[in-house]
């Protein structure tokens, strides 16, 4: 009796425990589910959606393809293969799923896959020797077009073929880098080829040496639109005209919008009579950095010119997602606005726009078909998950993240809204540690988004939550050339970087200390991309900082022309280097570098080593800087990855060590042994 009566006792207690919910840890990484592309089935009864997970054990992510009953009724996993599937797309008969995988076949490299929807194993359909990057079905069925690169001339194509000594690279384009793609060389081009179901046969749709995306059939299937550049020079002049084309072999395009229009690559839409399409335009060239997306729409005959949608340009927010609704007499598109993403509806007869949900709400990859309509979406401390939209109201369809955020304890997130000096009025989200009490000082990380062209929204943020779980107060801040506040504050940087968003992030801070939540003794600020170059504006600027970490920036500008993908920005926002104007503007831009000596800041500097965005030399210029000026300093340096990091080892590696150098000089933990590597782990 009294070892039952023990057992009884432990097993309470076990159960309790796992009802107490705790907060967010790394070895959770291994069961986070990242949800992504949904794709409503023909007839709306289903809901196609790719999952992805962190395989440690493999150091990869494999994605895989499931399947939702509209009704909530049912909800399965339908792809199983080690190499992953993705980009799943019902023919619009219903009968086929089709998909993008890797996975063992004919063909080496990414293939079209079907699977029948009735069941049975998938079936690889395409044996391809260039670059599968896009499909699109035919509206019969019969037919894709798909988006396919010219072949590596140097690859090995045998499975079994020794390796051979690389030729030299031959560089001759004005823009020849690109991260992840690398080097970019004259004379391969990715084309939109027709390719029959029947017969296997495959052709190409023009004949012209350019580069083709977006390809998008007309609802009789008798056309494509789609977007290239034409221009003389695409290099230097990324422009992109709109074109329709005969869906046969060998069809002359014909251009619906002029060149030197600032076109987004987003796919076409037709309106369902065929006579319209609607597609998203952006700034001119030289507000690259800071464009919105415009809605534009064209007659499909190219009687009248393009004309942006007055109703929708006046909202001044970015609109993305376009899509006719059935009848023909609306658009329903997505705007991003002030920390959401909300969906409108844009009315073809009284050219009204009407908001469709309030915020605070983050939508995202809107699908619709028949009677379903479905969107990502989720939350400060809600996973991202499909779901259904009913009128106004959301309805979870995808239920992948359930089981892990039933165990946790989400922390707090709030709106903030302060000034800069200048008295412009700026927002932010500040997140407070799990079990926060009220009115007590905590250590504070200001963590900087990327871009600058973008925002901090209310979705799930895996560096707010974990951070958040060991006891800091997170500050995001959409600063000056963020999106989501209008042209005039997303332009308000141009050519002047670090000013103005640096004091949109210290009155951040400043407000954050007046609310008594910062402990201002103990305060550490970090982010990567842009978030890593304002890190080091900031550190060089402002020394309350106790410890800084920059990821993949950036200091001294006029080292990184012609080293980087961003020759055409720096051309038309700054200009050449050897233009008296343009050098005092990067002396002025370099400040963080050429000014160290200013930094008092311990900071951890990280980077992809090939990384072609911003290339890690950002990096290793000012951890020599601060290595020779005496301040604590640490360079990571991630092999074979480029700008965003990908290996599940290297993300958990990243994250411990932000967490030690943030404890190290704000909580004055001094880990016992050094951190051990994502590779010993």
């Amino acid at each position: 009796m009294r070892r039952l009566a023990l057992l009884l006792v432990a097993s309470a207690a076990f159960a309790q425990s796992q009802l107490t919910p705790r907060p967010f840890k790394l070895d959770d990484l291994e069961r986070l589910q990242d949800v992504r592309d949904p794709q409503c089935s023909p007839d709306g009864k289903q809901v196609a959606y790719v999952v992805s997970a962190m395989d440690f054990k493999e150091d990869k992510s494999v994605s895989h393809i499931w399947l939702a009953d509209f009704d909530g009724s049912r909800d399965r996993q339908i792809t199983f293969s080690t190499d992953g599937e993705n980009s799943p797309k019902w023919s619009p008969d219903g009968k086929l799923l089709a998909f993008v995988s890797s996975r063992p076949g004919k063909a080496k490299g990414a293939q079209l896959w079907l699977i029948d929807r009735s069941g049975g194993e998938a079936y690889e359909l395409t044996e391809l020797k260039g670059n599968l990057s896009g499909f699109e079905w035919s509206p019969d069925s019969k037919r894709l077009a798909l988006l396919v690169g010219d072949p590596d001339p140097e690859a090995n194509t045998e499975p079994a073929a020794k390796p051979k000594t690389p030729k030299p690279i031959v560089i001759d384009r004005y823009h020849y880098k690109q991260d992840v793609e690398g080097y970019l060389l004259s004379g391969r081009h990715t084309y939109i080829y027709l390719f029959d179901i029947a017969s296997h046969k495959l052709d190409r749709l023009t004949k012209g040496q350019w580069d083709e995306r977006s390809p998008s059939w007309s609802p009789d299937g008798n056309y494509l639109a789609f977007f290239s550049n034409h221009t003389e020079d695409p290099d230097r002049d990324a422009s992109l005209t709109l074109f329709v084309a005969e869906a046969k072999p060998g069809a002359v395009e014909k251009p619906l919008t002029p060149a030197g229009m600032s076109v987004e690559s987003a796919k076409p839409q037709w309106s369902p009579d065929a006579k319209q399409l609607a597609f998203l335009d952006g700034d001119e060239r030289r507000w690259f950095a800071y464009r919105m997306s415009y809605l534009v729409m064209v007659p499909a005959d190219g009687s009248a010119p393009a004309a942006r949608v007055k109703a929708a340009e006046k909202l001044d927010r970015d609109v993305t997602n376009p899509r006719f609704t059935a009848d023909g007499k609306a658009i329903d598109f997505l705007v991003g606005d002030d920390r959401s993403v909300y969906p409108a509806r844009l009315s073809l007869t009284d050219s009204s726009v009407e908001r469709l949900m309030p915020s605070p709400i983050v939508l995202s990859n809107p699908t619709s078909a028949a009677s379903c309509s479905a969107v990502l979406s989720g939350g400060d401390s809600k996973f991202t998950e499909v779901y259904a939209v009913d009128g106004v109201a959301l309805r979870q369809l995808s239920h992948r993240n359930d089981a892990l955020a039933s165990e946790l304890a989400m922390p707090n997130t709030e709106e903030l809204s302060f000034q800069a000096k200048d008295g412009t009025e700026v927002h932010g989200l500040l997140t407070t540690p799990v079990g926060y009490i009220k009115g007590t000082k905590v250590p504070f990380l200001l963590r900087i988004h990327g871009g600058p062209n973008g925002q901090d929204d209310h979705r799930w943020s895996l560096e707010r939550q974990w951070f958040a779980a060991n006891g800091y107060a997170v500050l995001a801040v959409n600063y000056r050339g963020s999106s989501g506040r209008g042209q005039k504050y997303s332009r308000a940087i141009f050519a002047d970087w670090g000013h103005h968003e640096v004091e949109d992030l210290l009155a951040g801070v400043n407000h954050v200390i007046h609310l008594g939540i910062a402990d201002p003794d103990r305060m550490g600020v970090g982010g990567w991309s842009y978030g890593g170059i304002l890190t080091d504006y900031v550190i060089a600027t402002d020394s309350r900082f106790k410890a800084a970490t920059s990821g993949a920036g950036t200091a001294f500008t006029v080292s990184f022309y012609g080293t980087d993908q961003y020759i055409i920005q720096y051309d038309y926002e700054i200009g050449p280097p050897w233009n008296p104007k343009s050098w005092e503007t990067y002396q002025k831009l370099s400040y963080p570098f050429l000014h160290a000596d200013r930094i008092k800041t311990p900071t951890l500097f990280l980077g992809g080593e090939r990384d072609f965005n911003v290339p890690v030399q950002g990096s290793e210029q000012m951890y020599q800087a601060l290595r020779s000026l005496g301040v604590p300093t640490q360079l990571i340096i991630y092999p074979n990855q480029f700008h965003g990091i990908t290996k599940p080892t290297y993300i958990r590696d990243r994250l411990e060590r932000y967490l030690a150098w943030y404890d190290k000089y704000l909580k004055k933990v001094d880990p016992a042994a050094p951190l051990p590597s994502s590779a010993s782990r």
